[in-house]
């Protein structure tokens, strides 16, 4: 069965924050592409709807996927993890079989 990505109340509540201060509402895009040292790479930023998006929404916060990343991010957990490295919005991804030191790339 295939699982949408799902994401935390603490990325939520991190990217109301974010938007707090800003003049204009933005979603947070979780996309995958090719490259990065094992093979593939998130790319997250904040960005605007897509025709083909997912929308994932939860207090008027919206966190955005493209329809070529779904099946990368299928039952993944996307997250904010606040650590002595520092602050960044993170995915726990089931289906990555490795990944880099830095959690920015994997492979399936």
């Amino acid at each position: 069965m295939t699982l949408p990505p799902k994401v935390t109340d603490r990325a939520f509540a991190r990217l109301a924050e974010i938007n707090e201060d800003a003049a204009e509402a933005k979603a947070l895009r979780v996309a995958v592409e090719g490259g990065g040292c094992s093979g593939f790479q998130y790319d997250i930023r904040l960005d605007d709807p897509g025709e083909d998006d997912l929308v994932l929404e939860k207090d008027g916060q919206k966190v955005l996927v493209d329809s070529v990343s779904l099946p990368f991010l299928t039952n993944a957990v996307i997250d904010f993890a606040d650590e002595l490295i520092g602050a960044r919005f993170v995915v726990e991804n089931p289906n990555a079989t490795s990944s880099c030191g830095c959690g920015t790339s994997f492979s399936i």
